[in-house]
């Protein structure tokens, strides 16, 4: 006879209460779904925000920033795969130096992103405006929600969450938002980057300087280090005008 057959005092014959414990969250979590992003400008567009980030913090170790990653938060939610992950996010007062394959809350803590930016399309904004902005306010209780459709420059929305629920942000004269949780604006840009032209989605510090990435540092140090250079030949053009020559020297 087995245990599940015995009578619950032959299987408990003293009568000990057993102890209770939780079922174990899933471990085989999916943190790739095989879906590539929108389009090559979704790409940009979620690569831009990442480096701005990394460039603004340069130094810190207290937060982590990614793309188009899976958030799991609930053990529901990640054996039905029916949640996919925001196309940016960043999480505050984490170790940014732990290796993640995405964001998963019970291994953070209990720690919920603090920003999340949506890039929006025409197979996508339905969700993102509605289900998945639903459940960042009340599941997430995500305090800045911003989304952007980068083919319409005029597109940017954004949500602050307070007491009675996400509030829409108002635009400045410029066309921006405020970011409250990284002390940014989020406004457009327009330019070229990747080869690719468009209205971008930026992000400005609280003077409303453009927040440069790497390769825009790089081009501005290479022409400053050209004039110099150019600086430095005129000089010595004057030199051996007069007669001076500091190759000689």
């Amino acid at each position: 006879m087995t245990k599940a057959e015995l009578t619950p005092e032959l299987q408990n014959p003293i009568g000990v209460e057993e102890e209770w414990t939780p079922p174990m969250p899933p471990t085989d979590l999916i943190f790739d779904d095989g879906e590539p992003l929108e389009s090559n400008r979704h790409r940009i567009a979620m690569n831009v925000l990442i480096a701005a980030v990394h460039e603004a913090f340069a130094g810190r170790q207290d937060y982590f920033t990614g793309g188009n990653m899976f958030v799991y938060f609930s053990s529901e939610q990640a054996r039905n795969r029916d949640f996919k992950g925001p196309d940016f996010f960043v999480t505050l007062d984490v170790d940014g130096t732990k290796e993640r394959q995405g964001w998963v809350v019970w291994e953070e803590e209990g720690r919920y992103p603090n920003v999340i930016v949506e890039f929006l399309s025409p197979s996508t904004a339905r969700e993102d405006l509605g289900h998945k902005k639903d459940i960042y306010e009340r599941v997430f209780r995500l305090p800045d929600y911003f989304v952007y459709d980068p083919f319409a420059p005029d597109s940017l929305r954004g949500w602050r969450l307070t007491g009675q629920g996400y509030e829409e942000l108002p635009k400045d004269d410029r066309g921006w938002l405020w970011c409250n949780s990284l002390g940014f604006w989020l406004g457009t840009w327009e330019g070229t980057l990747q080869q690719e032209t468009a209205t971008w989605l930026r992000f400005f510090d609280g003077e409303g300087s453009l927040i440069l990435l790497p390769e825009e540092l790089a081009k501005i140090e290479r022409q400053r280090a050209e004039e110099a250079l150019s600086e430095l030949e005129a000089l010595k053009a004057r030199l051996r005008e007069k007669g001076i020559d500091l190759e000689s020297l």
